[in-house]
C-alpha cells in the first residue's frame, strides 16, 4: 500500500451542537437545532415542520433536547484535547457555534466569553500540535432566523450570516489555518430543515402521508415547495460561501478555505441503460455542488434541470461574478455509504436523498441500514481528481453503532475497526492512483449527540462518553478499543492497520 504523505492530517470531527453544551451560559443564544427533540432511541428526529417548532417552543420546559447538553465540552475541552493528543491527532476539525458569538445573529459586537472560548480551544490544540479545522456554520443558525426568514428561503439573511463569518476570519485567522464555510451544503436540498432551518409547510397548506418521513416519496405539493425553497436556499449559501472565501483571500492570505458536502455514490441497480443513465444523473446532481463552489459558476445542465422542474431562482445581483471570485482552495467531504438507484418510476426516490431504501446485495449493512463501502470512497476520489484537480480533505467518515461500557470500563469495537481499516486503506490505495488527499479526521471522533437521532445511543467516537439519552450519567470519558488501534495508525502514518 502506499505511504501516506508525511504531513498527512490524522484526526478527528465534532461540531459544536452536537459536543460543546453550555446552554444559554455566557450569553449564548439558540439555534435551530437547540428545537430539535429527542423521541426515541430508535426514532429519527423531526427535522421540523411547524408543528413540530410549535410543539418544541410550547413545551420547552418539559421534552428532552439533548443538543443543549452536548458531552459538556464546554467545560471539558481541556479533558478532550488531551485525549485527541494521546492518541496523537494532527488535526482537529470542529465548527463555532454562531450563537454562542451573537445569540440572535442581530448583535453588533459579539460576546466576549465566547471569542475567549474558541481562543481558548485553539490555543489548547496548538499546545498539543493539533491544527484546528474549523467549520463556520454547521448547520447552526439563530432559532429568530428560522421564525423571521425562514432560515436560508430568504436574501435577507446573507448580510447578517457574512458578517459573521468576515468576523470569524478577522479574529481567528492567526489561529486557524484551515477553514470550510458550510458544513454539507448539499443538505439543504436533502434535508431543509437540517441543512437551512426550512419550515416546508411555513405559509402553505400541504397534505402529508401518514408516518410522512423526509427521506422517502412526497406528495406532488410538497415535491415542488421542497425543490423550489431548498434550491433558492442552496443559492444564498453559495452566495454567502463564495462573499467570505473571496474575503479570506484578500485578507488572511495564510488561511485555506474549502467547500464540504456529502459524497454519496450512486450505482445503477442494474445494467440496462435506463439505471445507467439515472445514477449518472443523480452523480452529477451530487458533484454539482462542488462545481459551483471549486469552479466558480453553475453547470449548464443544472439549469436546465431548473427549467424542467419549474424551478425558478431568483439570483442574487452579480452573482457569476461573486461565484467566480469565492472559489475554493480544496474540496472537503463526508463519506458514510453508496446507494442503489433505479429509472423504474414506481421505484424512484427523489434526487439527493441521503437514506434510500434498495439495498446493494454485495454489500455488508450497519446497526442503522447504511451500506458499508470503501470501495466507492476510492472511486470517488478519483472521480473527484478528475473533475476538479484539487487538494481532498475527508473530514468525516465513520460507523455510529449502540454501544455500552463493560465492566472492564471499555467497548470493545472491532467493528469499528474494521469499517476504519478498509476505508483507510481505500483512500491509501486512491493516494496511490494519483489523488493529492490532504487528511482524514473520523466523525465523531469522542462520542457525541448523534445528528440523526439527536441521542447519544448512536456512538461514532474512540472515546466513551458516560451520558444516556436522557442526560443521565457522569459524562466521564473511557477509551474504546479503536483509540489504541488508531493511535497506531497515526503513530505508523496508516502503514500500521492491524
Amino acid at each position: 500500500m502506499a505511504k501516506f504523505p508525511e504531513n498527512f492530517l490524522w484526526g478527528g470531527a465534532t461540531s459544536a451542537a452536537q459536543i460543546e453544551g453550555g446552554r444559554c451560559e455566557d450569553g449564548k443564544g439558540l439555534s435551530h437545532l437547540d428545537y430539535v427533540y429527542f423521541r426515541g432511541p430508535k426514532i429519527p428526529c423531526n427535522f421540523m415542520l411547524t408543528e413540530n417548532l410549535r410543539k418544541a417552543r410550547a413545551e420547552e420546559a418539559t421534552l428532552n433536547f439533548p443538543n443543549r447538553r452536548g458531552i459538556d465540552f464546554y467545560h471539558r475541552y481541556r479533558e478532550d484535547i488531551a485525549l485527541l493528543a494521546e492518541m496523537g491527532f494532527k488535526s482537529f476539525r470542529m465548527s463555532i457555534s454562531w450563537t454562542r458569538l451573537f445569540p440572535t445573529g442581530r448583535e453588533e459586537k459579539p460576546c466576549p466569553e465566547g471569542v475567549e472560548f474558541y481562543h481558548n480551544v485553539f490555543r489548547e490544540l496548538h499546545a498539543h500540535g493539533i491544527e484546528p479545522l474549523v467549520t463556520m456554520i454547521h448547520y447552526e443558525l439563530p432559532i429568530g432566523f428560522v421564525e423571521e426568514f425562514n432560515g436560508w428561503e430568504s436574501p435577507e439573511i446573507i448580510p447578517y450570516c457574512v458578517k459573521y463569518l468576515k468576523f470569524l476570519i478577522d479574529e481567528y485567522k492567526d489561529e486557524v489555518k484551515y477553514w470550510l464555510t458550510f458544513n454539507e451544503i448539499n443538505m439543504v436540498t436533502a434535508v431543509p430543515w437540517l441543512g437551512g432551518g426550512i419550515l416546508l409547510d411555513k405559509d402553505e397548506e400541504l397534505e402529508l402521508p401518514k408516518g410522512f418521513r423526509p427521506f422517502g416519496p412526497l406528495p406532488k405539493k410538497m415535491e415542488e415547495r421542497w425543490n423550489q425553497v431548498s434550491h433558492q436556499a442552496l443559492h444564498h449559501q453559495f452566495i454567502a460561501s463564495a462573499l467570505v472565501v473571496k474575503y479570506a483571500h484578500d485578507t488572511a492570505p495564510g488561511c485555506f478555505v474549502g467547500n464540504m458536502y456529502n459524497l454519496h455514490h450512486l450505482y445503477p441497480e442494474t445494467p440496462s441503460p435506463q439505471d445507467a443513465l439515472r445514477a449518472h444523473e443523480e452523480t452529477e446532481f451530487n458533484m454539482f455542488f462542488c462545481d459551483v463552489m471549486a469552479q466558480g459558476s453553475y453547470p449548464k445542465w443544472i439549469l436546465s434541470y431548473y427549467r424542467k422542474h419549474g424551478i425558478h431562482i431568483n439570483f442574487v445581483k452579480d452573482y457569476e461574478k461573486i461565484l467566480a471570485e469565492g472559489k475554493v482552495d480544496f474540496i472537503s467531504l463526508s463519506y458514510y455509504l453508496s446507494s442503489v438507484v433505479t429509472a423504474d418510476p414506481a421505484r424512484q426516490e427523489r434526487v439527493g436523498s441521503f437514506i434510500r431504501r434498495l439495498q446493494n446485495p454485495y454489500l455488508e449493512t450497519s446497526d442503522f441500514g447504511w451500506q458499508i463501502d470503501p470501495t466507492a470512497l476510492r472511486i470517488s476520489l478519483n472521480e473527484l481528481r478528475d473533475r476538479f484537480h484539487l487538494p481532498i480533505y475527508i473530514v468525516e467518515n465513520g460507523i455510529g453503532a449502540f454501544e455500552t461500557l463493560g465492566e472492564d470500563k471499555t467497548v470493545h469495537d472491532d467493528y469499528r475497526i474494521a469499517y476504519l481499516r478498509s476505508h483507510i486503506e481505500a483512500i491509501g490505495e486512491a493516494i496511490e492512483d494519483g489523488v493529492d488527499v490532504i487528511g482524514y479526521t473520523p466523525w465523531g471522533c469522542i462520542d457525541l449527540v448523534s445528528c440523526s437521532l439527536v441521542s447519544m445511543s448512536k456512538r461514532y467516537g474512540f472515546v466513551y462518553v458516560d451520558a444516556d439519552d436522557e442526560g443521565n450519567g457522569t459524562y466521564d470519558r473511557y477509551r474504546k478499543d479503536s483509540f489504541y488501534w488508531y493511535k497506531k495508525v497515526i503513530a505508523s502514518n496508516g502503514e500500521d492497520l492491524e
